[in-house]
């Protein structure tokens, strides 16, 4: 008893924790490997000396370079527990998106495995910061030091250096709507406040398995490294194998006996849509939290249908806020009527306002700004958008109160639900990622054969969003759609990639003469 009245200050704090409650006990699994607490803890501290006997200092961004696997784990909280910040880097990206990401946080470490071997060497055959590897055997053009080097480390001596809960603890980027991406920085205290409202909410205990669905760039991901271990859970990080295989997948669910899933709503239509559920005991599974994205209705009322034994609950947030809102589904769906996004959360404030920043009447739309103890501390070296996304209340006591600029459009129905209507720019959210359109078109209209470049975001038959583009190209080149989709692919990750390219000889315009961009998803949708 005397562990559970600890405080837990700093994301580190979990393991420590938990490590005193739950030593023997599964923090991660990953197939059949697992790391328990204790361990856990133990490893963690020795990257973190590590780290800093190599100079890391207080604040240090350090790259975690690596696919789905248990290391994951082991590397955040290890960089965390140095005083610096992990930033989560998608190895399935081109080199190109790497290396800014690189440049632009000024990481001079890199966390990976084994299996990035060939594309570490790739990264530093260009322009980086990077000056040390950690987690590969073979030796490269930097200093490396393998995983067995690191659990070697003795710690015998190691003492914890001090971090505030305001020093910044992770940052992780998403699309942005200049053509580059955008980093949003988080502190101790919004990862922290996330955590404790989540597994509040989700009633996580020490003996829940928590499924994670989601890369470590995804921020969805939070809630199985940070939620499940503030508490005890196991989490069972799911292979990049399994995400691929619903038949897979479904015999993982039940073979690890799995309590909490969290995912996008495409992961859940994918295993029904498999037909397989039926053939496997899934009994322990008791919520089922999907995020994202809109759930197409008639796939949720499916779903329920075969798990009856499980709580549904919608959940949002951006990431820069983590998770505002939930909606614990209580009855099935009927209709098409898209499931409402529901309460704001635990202390969080929110506005629905309009145009002129002034707050909107009952039943009327307008965009959602949220006042959250998980906001992130602003986008990674831009000032500029960071003031642009928050909107400032001052009270009659002139102190000021932040809330954040979704973006979305929202309205309040009149049971005090909040409804998602779409959003006021040209975001849009494929399979769970957010993808600016301006950022996709930035990247075609680099190509020196394209004059201009759009795309738009249309439903295909199965209610899934997929992006299309049409170019005009420069007169007599000899570029074609596959052609251009390959240089999309060496500059833009997967999932922001347009489905087709259409060359056209002119776009529709608007009176004004800029592209009309309702006329030109008709045209590509008549095509």
């Amino acid at each position: 008893m005397e562990h559970r009245k600890e405080v837990i200050k700093i994301l580190p704090h979990i393991i420590e924790k938990s490590a005193k409650l739950y030593p023997r006990k599964d923090a991660f699994r990953f197939g059949d490997r697992a790391v328990s607490f204790k361990a856990l803890h133990d490893k963690t501290n020795q990257l973190a000396q590590h780290l800093i006997e190599s100079g890391i200092k207080k604040g240090d961004r350090v790259g975690v370079y690596m696919n789905r696997c248990l290391e994951t784990a082991i590397a955040i909280y290890g960089i965390m527990k140095a005083g610096s910040a992990y930033v989560p880097l998608d190895a399935m990206v081109p080199h190109e998106r790497t290396l800014f990401l690189l440049q632009d946080c000024g990481i001079e470490f890199l966390v990976t495995t084994p299996q990035q071997t060939k594309r570490v060497r790739k990264l530093l055959e260009r322009n980086s910061p990077l000056k040390q590897i950690i987690g590969i055997s073979e030796p490269v053009a930097l200093p490396s030091f393998s995983w067995d080097a690191i659990f070697e480390i003795d710690i015998s001596t190691y003492q914890p250096i001090e971090i505030s809960e305001k020093d910044l603890a992770y940052i992780m980027y998403t699309s942005g709507s200049t053509g580059a991406p955008k980093g949003i920085m988080h502190s101790h205290s919004s990862g922290l406040a996330y955590a404790k409202l989540s597994a509040a909410l989700y009633e996580v205990g020490s003996e829940d398995r928590v499924a994670n669905h989601a890369p470590l760039h995804f921020d969805i991901s939070t809630f199985g490294y940070f939620s499940a271990p503030l508490r005890g859970a196991t989490t069972i990080i799911i292979s990049d194998a399994h995400t691929k295989l619903p038949a897979s997948l479904i015999q993982l669910m039940a073979k690890e006996k799995l309590s909490i899933w969290y995912s996008v709503p495409l992961a859940l239509i994918q295993l029904h849509q498999s037909g397989l559920l039926p053939n496997y005991d899934l009994s322990p599974l008791r919520w089922v939290i999907f995020g994202g994205e809109v759930f197409t209705v008639k796939y949720l009322r499916e779903l329920m249908l075969q798990w009856p034994h499980a709580r549904f609950s919608n959940s949002y947030g951006p990431a820069e806020i983590n998770q505002c809102t939930f909606y614990h589904l209580k009855n099935i769906p009927k209709g098409d009527s898209t499931v409402p996004i529901g309460h704001v959360w635990g202390n969080n404030t929110y506005k629905i306002l309009d145009s002129e920043d002034c707050e909107v009447s009952q039943g009327t739309a307008g965009e959602l700004v949220v006042n959250t103890a998980t906001m992130m501390m602003g986008y990674w070296n831009n000032e500029i958008l960071t003031g642009q996304s928050v909107y400032t209340e001052l009270s009659a006591s002139d102190v000021s109160q932040d809330y954040y600029r979704t973006g979305d459009l929202v309205r309040q129905n009149a049971a005090g639900e909040l409804l998602f209507l779409g959003r006021n720019d040209r975001q849009v959210k494929i399979r769970g990622y957010r993808i600016e359109m301006d950022e996709v078109e930035a990247v075609l209209s680099r190509h020196k054969e394209v004059k201009e470049a759009t795309v738009c975001a249309v439903e295909n038959s199965n209610g899934e969003k997929q992006l299309l583009s049409a170019v005009i190209i420069n007169p007599r080149s000899q570029i074609d759609a596959n052609g251009l989709l390959r240089y999309c692919r060496s500059r833009l990750p997967v999932y922001a990639i347009p489905s087709k390219i259409y060359i056209l000889d002119d776009f529709p315009r608007t009176g004004s003469g800029k592209i009309d961009l309702t006329g030109i998803k008709q045209k590509l949708i008549a095509i």
